[in-house]
This record gives C-alpha cells, sequence and structure tokens, in this order.
C-alpha cells in the first residue's frame, strides 16, 4: 500500500465502502504525494477527483469550509471538472449565499449541460434567493 500508484484506487475503495476516516488518510497522502512530485507523476484528473472525494468527506461531516478549501483546490488543478464546483455550490447553499451558490452551478452546468442535480439545485438557489428576497432578508 505504500506505492503512490495504489494509493487513489485503494482510497476510492475505502470511499465505496464508506469507511470514510481510511478514504481520507490515503487521500491526503495521495495529494501529498503529488505535492512532493511537483505534480509530474499526477494526472489533474485524479489529482482533481482525489481532492474532490477528499471534500465530500469533510462534507459529510459537515466541516464545511475545509470541504470548499478541498473543493476550491480541485477546481484549481483541473477547471473543467464540474462536479467540485457543483459540490461548493451545494455548501455555499447550505450556508445560504445564494449568489455565490448560482455561480458555481452555473459554470457545472455550462461543462455539463446534462447535469441533472445541478440544474435541480440551480433552479432551488433561485427560487429560494427570491423568497428571501421577498421576504426582506
Amino acid at each position: 500500500m505504500d506505492r503512490p500508484q495504489d494509493l487513489l484506487p485503494s482510497a476510492h475503495a475505502r470511499f465505496q465502502e464508506r469507511r470514510f476516516d481510511e478514504a481520507e488518510e490515503l487521500y491526503s497522502r495521495y495529494i501529498e504525494h503529488c505535492a512532493c512530485s511537483g505534480g509530474s507523476k499526477c494526472s489533474s484528473r485524479d489529482l482533481a477527483t482525489a481532492l474532490n472525494n477528499r471534500g465530500q468527506i469533510k462534507y459529510l461531516r459537515v466541516d464545511f469550509y475545509q470541504a470548499m478549501d478541498d473543493y476550491t483546490s480541485a477546481i484549481e488543478t483541473k477547471p473543467d471538472f464540474e462536479v467540485p464546483y457543483y459540490n461548493r455550490g451545494l455548501i455555499l447553499y447550505r450556508l445560504g449565499f445564494f449568489d455565490e451558490a448560482l455561480k458555481d452551478f452555473k459554470v457545472a452546468l455550462e461543462l455539463n449541460p446534462n447535469f441533472t442535480d445541478a440544474t435541480l439545485s440551480l433552479k432551488q438557489t433561485i427560487l429560494d434567493k427570491e423568497e428571501k428576497q421577498q421576504q426582506g432578508y
């Protein structure tokens, strides 16, 4: 398991098994490996996926700001990866930052127009933002 090429598949397996503490540790080790190699031994897609999935684990623990940091890092690593935009948008929505959530959902849909969950979340965010404005908040 100490081989860097084994870290990501092992992390994904633990994630699927809902063994989140172990998955987070493996994702962190993979991310660190990529950082230490200057990214030369890691594909941007793999690194962004590791960051996104580690963010998901933090989201499930309700560590929203730490999760957003991972999603933002995933976006910086692979700007054309729609999933971290959507995930960050969900947190922004839950925190009541509707304008920022709208931006993330729109980017996710620009990257993948068939992203059903992003479409639904965008519509709900628009409705909730309008309701909040009507109530004077």
